[in-house]
C-alpha cells in the first residue's frame, strides 16, 4: 500500500524536520478529533447522497472513521507530528485502515472549510459547557441570597462605606452580571448555526455537493452564505474570547470582594478550608488562594483575546496559515473560564457569612445621611440645598464626635427649619432599607420579588439548555431565613 504523503504531488522533497516541528499543530488541534470525525462522516454521507460515492464506499468510510474514534477513546491512536494536524492524521490513519477509498473522502472539501466546521462544532459544545457552569454559579448565588435576605452590610462606592444594603441584594447583583454573560453566550450560539463545510478552500466546488444536506446532518440550520467568509472569518472565536473576557471581569470582581471580605479588617466572610490554603511559614494564615488565582487568571483570558485580535487584524481574504494560531487561545480561555466558574461557585456555596460583623459595619448612622437629605426634599426643600444642609450636619457631628442619631428636632432645626422630627426617627436602619421599594431597591419585599424572578429565569434557562437539576423547590418564603 502506498503511503500517503502530506505534501501531495506538487512537491518532490519532504518538508524539513524543523519546518515540520514548527508548523505542526497536532498537539493543540487533537482537541478537535471527534468533531473532525463527525464532520467527515457527514461529508461522506452527503457524497453518497449526491451519487459521488457509492453506498458501499460510504459504509466503508464510516466504519473506518468509527474505528478511529474508538482508538481516540482508548488512547491507542497513532498520532504522527509529521502529518501536521488532526485532519491529516485522521485521513492518513483512515487510509491505513480502509485503503484507497479513503482518498475519496476529501472530495469537494479543503482543510480550510474542514477546520472552520470543526471549530463551529467545538464551540457549540463549549458554549453549552460555559452556560451550564454559569447556571451553576447563578444557582449558588440565588441560594445564598435566599438565606441572607435579612442580612445587612454596607454598600460601598470608592471603597468607602456608602449606604446599607441587604446581602441578598448584593449577591443578586452578581447573579444579574452572570445572567448577562449567559445571554451573550446564547447570542453567540445563534451565530454558530451555519455550516462552513462545502465552501472548499475559498471558492466552493464545481461538484454537485448538497450543502444543505451536510448542514442538517451536523445539526446546523443552514450552510454559510459566502465561501470566502466561511474560511476566512474567525469572528466567532473572537466573540467567544470577548464574552469569556467579560465573564472573567465579573469573576475577578467577586473574587476581589471575597479576598477583601475574608481579611481581618473586613471580617465579613470566612472561606471554607476546602477553598483556602495555608502558609509555608506562618501557621496562623488562612489564605483565599482560589479567588486570588481567579483574579490572576483573568489577565490570562484577556491575553487570549488580544492574541487572537492581533493575529486576525492584518489578514487578507481568505485563509492564511496565521489562523492556525486560533485554537490555543480559544481552548485555553474556555477551559480557564469553566474552571474559574466552578471554583467561585464552590467558594460562595461553602463560605461562612459573619452576619453580626456585617451588621456592625452597616450600623454607622452616617450611612443614612442621604435619607436625612431626602427627608428635607419631602418637605419641599430643593435637593441641592438639602444636600448642603446635611453635609453641614455631618461635618458638625464629625467635629464634635457626635452620633448623628442623638440630634434632636431642635438641633436639626438649627440647620434648617424644615426638619420635623428627631434624627433618631429619621435615620433608622431598618426603615431606611424598607423605604427603598422602587424596582431594583433594597426593601425586603422588593429583594424577595427580585429573587423569585431570578429563580424563574434560571429554571427557564436550565430547561432551554437541557439541564433539569436546578432546584425549583428553592422558592419557599424567605421568612425566618
Amino acid at each position: 500500500m502506498t503511503e500517503q504523503k502530506p505534501w501531495g504531488g506538487r512537491f518532490h522533497q519532504a518538508t524539513d524536520p524543523t519546518v515540520e516541528r514548527f508548523s505542526s499543530s497536532i498537539h493543540v488541534d487533537c482537541e478537535l478529533a471527534f468533531y473532525d470525525i463527525q464532520g467527515s462522516k457527514a461529508h461522506a454521507s452527503m457524497l453518497g447522497h449526491v451519487g459521488i460515492l457509492s453506498l458501499e464506499d460510504v459504509e466503508t468510510l464510516h466504519s473506518g472513521l468509527d474505528a478511529i474514534a474508538a482508538e481516540m477513546e482508548d488512547g491507542t491512536f497513532p498520532f504522527d507530528p509529521a502529518l501536521e494536524d488532526i485532519h491529516m492524521n485522521i485521513e492518513s490513519r483512515l487510509f491505513a485502515l480502509v485503503g484507497p477509498v479513503a482518498g475519496r473522502l476529501h472530495t469537494g472539501r479543503s482543510r480550510n472549510d474542514q477546520v472552520a466546521t470543526d471549530l463551529a462544532l467545538w464551540m457549540r459544545d463549549a458554549v453549552t459547557d460555559v452556560r451550564c457552569a454559569l447556571l451553576t454559579l447563578r444557582e449558588v448565588l440565588l441560594e445564598r441570597a435566599g438565606e441572607e435576605v435579612d442580612t445587612v452590610l454596607p454598600g460601598y462606592t470608592h471603597m468607602q462605606r456608602a449606604q446599607p444594603v441587604r446581602l441578598a441584594h448584593h449577591l443578586l447583583a452578581y447573579a444579574e452580571m452572570f445572567g448577562r454573560d449567559s445571554a451573550r453566550f446564547t447570542s453567540l450560539e445563534d451565530r454558530l448555526r451555519h455550516c462552513p463545510l462545502g465552501a472548499g478552500a475559498l471558492a466552493g466546488s464545481t461538484l454537485p455537493l448538497d450543502r444543505e444536506y451536510t448542514a442538517a446532518q451536523l445539526g446546523f440550520s443552514a450552510p454559510t452564505r459566502n465561501s470566502l467568509d466561511s474560511v476566512a472569518a474567525r469572528d466567532s472565536v473572537l466573540e467567544f474570547l470577548s464574552v469569556a473576557s467579560i465573564s472573567m471581569v465579573h469573576l475577578s470582581r467577586i473574587s476581589e470582594e471575597l479576598v477583601l471580605w475574608s481579611t481581618s479588617e473586613f471580617g465579613f466572610v470566612e472561606l471554607s478550608d476546602a477553598y483556602s490554603t495555608g502558609s509555608s511559614l506562618m501557621p496562623q494564615k488562612k489564605n483565599p488562594d482560589p479567588p486570588e488565582l481567579v483574579r490572576g487568571k483573568t489577565g490570562r483570558v484577556f491575553g487570549d483575546l488580544m492574541s487572537m485580535l492581533t493575529t486576525m487584524k492584518g489578514l487578507p481574504l481568505a485563509y492564511n496559515r496565521d489562523m492556525q494560531e486560533d485554537k490555543e487561545p480559544l481552548f485555553d480561555a474556555a477551559a480557564t473560564l469553566c474552571d474559574c466558574l466552578e471554583v467561585i461557585a464552590g467558594s460562595v456555596a461553602s463560605m461562612k457569612i459573619k452576619r453580626e460583623r456585617m451588621l456592625e459595619a452597616a450600623s454607622d448612622p452616617m450611612l443614612l445621611a442621604t435619607d436625612l437629605a431626602e427627608e428635607l426634599v419631602r418637605q419641599g426643600v430643593p435637593f441641592r440645598e438639602a444636600h448642603e444642609v446635611t453635609g453641614k450636619i455631618v461635618a458638625h457631628c464629625v467635629s464634635q464626635r457626635l452620633d448623628l442619631r442623638t440630634l434632636t428636632r431642635e438641633d436639626l432645626k438649627g440647620f434648617h427649619p424644615a426638619f420635623t422630627a428627631n434624627a433618631s426617627e429619621l435615620v433608622d436602619l431598618e426603615s431606611a432599607l424598607e423605604r427603598r421599594t422602587l424596582v431594583g431597591g433594597t426593601a425586603r419585599e422588593t429583594v424577595t420579588q427580585a429573587l423569585e424572578a431570578a429563580r424563574e429565569a434560571l429554571v427557564f434557562e436550565a430547561t432551554l439548555i437541557g439541564v433539569f437539576d436546578v432546584d425549583e423547590s428553592a422558592d419557599e418564603d424567605e421568612e425566618g431565613s
